[in-house]
Parts: C-alpha cells; structure tokens; sequence
C-alpha cells in the first residue's frame, strides 16, 4: 500500500510539474534572454522538486516559480560577466513563438526582442521583479515573497524597470505594420536600395549584429541613419547574393529568416515605432541560430 502511495505522489508530483513547466520556462528566458540557459534551469528546478517532500508544499507551481526565479537570478549574475567578454554585441537568443505565443505568460509583454535586450542593462533582481509583474501579473506581495524581500521595495524595482525601458523603448506598430516596414526593409537591403532604406529608418537607428566572434559580423553597434543606411548597401552585394528569405516568427514578431542552400546563415528582426525602425538585430551567432531554426514549427 505504501508503495502504491508514494507511486501516486511522485505521479501527482511529475503533473504538478509539467503543469508549471511552460510558466518556468518563460521566466528563466525572460530573465536570462538565452532557451538554452532556461532549458538548464528548468531541469535543475525539476532535480530539486523530485528531491523535496511533496506533501509539505501547499500550492506546486508558486513554490516551483520561485526556485526557477532565485536560480534564474543567480544565473543572470554570472552571464553578466561572461557576456562583458563577448565579442561584438549580444542579442537575446530569439525563440519561435508561433505554437505558444504568450511563451507560458498571462501576457505576451517581454518577449519582444528589442524589451528583453534593453532589459539586459537592468540588475538581475530588478529583471525578474520586472518580468513577474509585467508578464506574469504577479501581485507585488508574491513577487517580495519570491525576492526576499519586502514590497515597497519590490514596487521601486518595478518602476524603475519601467523608468528605463519608457526611456529608450517607444511605443510598437501594429504587427501588421511591423511585418510591411520589416519586409520593405529586407526588400532595400537586398537590392542596396539608399534612397528607401533612409525612408524607413529611423535618423537615431541602431543596427546590432550578434555573431559571437564569426568573421564579417560587426563588433561595434552602427548607429544613425547616415551610418547604417550606406553600410547596408556595402554590404548588400556580398551578403545576399544566393540568399533565401523565409517569413518566421521570433518573440512575438515578425522576423527573416536568411539562409542559403538551406542552412540559415541570419535572424533579422527590427524595432519598430511610428518614426520607422528604431533598431535592427541581426542573430549571425551559429549556436543561436541552429536552436532556433531547431525549434522552428514546420
């Protein structure tokens, strides 16, 4: 009987977490802008919550948010370091969103790339306050609880995450304006179109290529429309010659996937507001790009 008993917990227990599963994962990769390092911490939270007893735990999936929070947290703290040492700008690592568009959220805020790239400039604790409460709807007392922390304090962190991301973030286009300037501005960039490409940036755009050290990709974000409009079109006769272009999904938006003979060589996404495309981000890295053309819904 007993054994029949403990089969049936560790049954209930596997439920409780699969259940949690979407939701943990959503706020390991909002904080930490990495599926991969999620995927990492959502496994370490499963290894901790086989090895606790279940019945002393009340409510499955606060208990497990937490545990996901405090790793993801500690994690953020030492990637910090290791990403001061990356070579060239660092993207978020873009994930499809077509089969789960909230990625496990109550909202679908902080998903956006440009959202969750700002939101690597902000502490760790700062992030995940941010991330439970704009995505998740977290009540600020759950969220001081989760931080150890008291709430006050836990609304400063919030507002102050706010503060910056209502600095340097405006207001998105619609999807369906957001998807016409993307395809307008790939259509510019490929043909080295000057005049257009001006037209649809932005006079203080920034264009960010994310290749992790690969040969070709910028080491320096290029900014201004002056800037970035000429080198698209010096680059435009060397990059997309027998390039293929498929229309994806990538956090929310619209995204173009490059790739040729196949093999995905680009992740293009943009910022974008009513003044035109704020931000370019090119993912060149080959260890995001394989996840993500690995993940991608058929």
């Amino acid at each position: 009987m007993r054994t029949r008993e403990k089969s049936d917990s560790l049954e209930q227990a596997t439920r409780d977490f699969m259940a949690a599963r979407p939701q943990l994962f959503g706020i390991a990769y909002r904080v930490l802008g990495s599926a991969a390092e999620a995927e990492d911490i959502v496994q370490e939270a499963w290894l901790r919550w086989q090895a606790i007893d279940h019945a002393d735990v009340q409510e499955p999936t606060a208990f497990l948010t937490t545990i996901t929070t405090r790793l993801s947290i500690n994690c953020a703290k030492s990637a910090r370091m290791r990403r001061e040492s990356y070579i060239g700008p660092w993207l978020p690592e873009p994930v499809d969103t077509s089969a789960d568009p909230q990625l496990g959220a109550e909202r679908a805020e902080v998903l956006d790339m440009a959202v969750l790239f700002l939101l690597e400039k902000l502490n760790p604790v700062e992030r995940a306050a941010y991330v439970l409460r704009e995505a998740f709807a977290y009540p600020y007392k759950k969220i001081a609880d989760i931080l150890e922390t008291n709430e006050p304090h836990t609304r400063q962190l919030v507002s102050r995450a706010r503060k910056h991301l209502a600095a340097e973030h405006r207001e998105p286009v619609s999807p369906a304006a957001h998807h016409r300037l993307l395809k307008a501005f790939v259509a510019a960039a490929q043909s080295g179109d000057l005049a257009s490409l001006e037209e649809l940036l932005a006079a203080d755009v920034v264009s960010y290529a994310d290749g992790a050290g690969i040969r070709g990709a910028s080491k320096i974000p290029i900014v201004g429309r002056p800037h970035v409009s000429k080198t698209l079109v010096a680059y435009s006769p060397r990059f997309w010659p027998e390039r293929e272009i498929r229309w994806v999904e990538a956090n929310g938006r619209p995204a173009a996937l490059v790739t040729c003979h196949g093999a995905a060589v680009a992740l293009v996404t943009a910022d974008v507001s009513e003044r035109g495309i704020e931000r370019i981000m090119w993912v060149v890295s080959p260890a995001k790009l394989a996840n993500y053309a690995a993940t991608l819904a058929d």
